[in-house]
């Protein structure tokens, strides 16, 4: 994201939102300029030649692994693989920085959270595997109100990529045949 990207992130964000609200669920209000504050990354998609921002997805670092704070593609562009892309450009930064899994939460039933994430290789993470980071995650959402409907923690595995620095140094690994 660039600096001038905010205000088209919050109306993203706040458009992705309006297909719960259609589909009958009723969440508090959001600002996405909260979330922004805290988040580390944050991944746009825009159409081509410059074209308006698709959607987003933003990531922070909860324990020790990355976790999806938040992925949301406009209405208006859904269904057409920007949500899939922001994904996966996700999952392959985490993995060349040597992490092994990505976190996320969701809304366990609705079609576009759970069962897709479930689709893209997410699996529900039982709550004794949690830790305190994601415990506190889970914990802030509901006092932020938004567990309406029955909620998930999901991981999908990650392969690292070789020569990926798995402690974040910024160094990479070097293979042993690797020269220098």
């Amino acid at each position: 994201m660039r600096p001038g990207d905010e205000p088209r992130v919050v109306e993203v964000s706040l458009a992705a939102d309006t297909v719960f609200s259609d589909a009958g669920v009723v969440l508090p209000p959001d600002d996405p300029r909260e979330m922004l504050a805290h988040v580390e990354r944050v991944l746009v998609a825009c159409g081509p030649r410059g074209g308006p921002m698709l959607g987003l997805a933003a990531t922070a670092t909860v324990g020790e692994g990355p976790h999806l704070e938040q992925l949301a593609v406009h209405p208006a562009h859904g269904r057409r693989g920007a949500g899939s892309a922001l994904l996966e450009a996700v999952c392959a930064e985490a993995a060349a920085s040597g992490h092994t899994r990505l976190t996320l939460t969701t809304f366990r039933d609705l079609p576009w959270n759970g069962p897709w994430y479930s689709a893209r290789g997410f699996s529900v993470l039982p709550r004794a595997a949690w830790g305190p980071g994601l415990e506190r995650v889970w914990d802030a959402e509901e006092r932020a109100g938004i567990g309406v409907l029955p909620r998930v923690v999901m991981e999908r595995p990650l392969s690292p990529a070789p020569g990926a620095d798995p402690a974040g140094t910024g160094r990479r690994r070097r293979d042993a045949s690797s020269p220098g």
